[in-house]
């Protein structure tokens, strides 16, 4: 009798111990707080673009595929103009579609591109968005010609202290070009990246532009 007595004394004594170390760990577990990011994305669908839309367009929606439903994104278009033409979920699958299949067709009447006008605008979503609690990213797709009236176009001398500006507000802001000339990535490396830094400044190419994902979600703090 007495030795089932210490057998129990000592299974109780064990397995309050091992409840009290189970405590104390699952109260030290520290749970990442989840921040929503809004992924702008910019999209050229000028005449000069047209052969890359397509893949582009699909490049896109596997962006939206690997975020999470509380995300938000806001698609604007550029060719002669630049306008919103989507924002909401990025799992909004069905609308994503038929807005870009809408948006983004040729039209032979429209020349030019305006990634100036583009990116003012993407900045101002982001600073919006900012304000909402969200993460902001921009998203830069297409080949960055500058094409047409000179006052929708990038201005590259202004653009990386306007980024800065826009880093007072918003520390964490991150972007990304792809599908551009190496050319033209390689300029906006060289104005970009001492502001950014090298994590939060993506570029690729067309042939480099399916490894982004991974490094977008970094940028984001995923």
């Amino acid at each position: 009798m007495n030795k089932k007595i210490v057998v129990t004394g000592i299974l109780i004594l064990i397995c309050s111990v091992f409840i009290k170390v189970l405590y104390l760990g699952i109260r030290n577990i520290k749970i990442d707080d989840f921040n929503p990011a809004a992924i702008i994305f910019v999209v050229d669908s000028s005449a000069s673009n047209q052969s890359n839309l397509q893949e582009e367009i699909e490049y896109l929606k596997s962006v939206c595929s690997i975020l999470d439903p509380e995300d938000s994104i806001k698609i604007l278009k550029v060719s002669q103009e630049s306008y919103l033409i989507y924002e909401g979920s990025p799992m909004n699958n069905s609308t994503i579609n038929k807005t870009l299949d809408e948006f983004t067709k040729y039209d032979n009447k429209e020349y030019g591109t305006a990634y100036g006008e583009a990116l003012r605008k993407a900045f101002e979503h982001a600073l919006n968005m900012k304000k909402e609690g969200y993460i902001p990213s921009i998203v830069v797709i297409g080949d960055l010609e500058n094409e047409g009236a000179l006052s929708k176009q990038i201005d590259w001398q202004t653009l990386p202290d306007n980024v800065k500006n826009i880093k007072k507000y918003i520390p964490e802001i991150s972007m990304m070009f792809v599908y551009a000339h190496p050319q033209k990535l390689d300029m906006v490396k060289t104005k970009l990246a001492p502001v950014l830094g090298e994590t939060k400044l993506i570029v690729a190419n067309e042939k480099t532009a399916s490894q982004t994902q991974r490094k977008l979600l970094e940028a984001i703090g995923r």
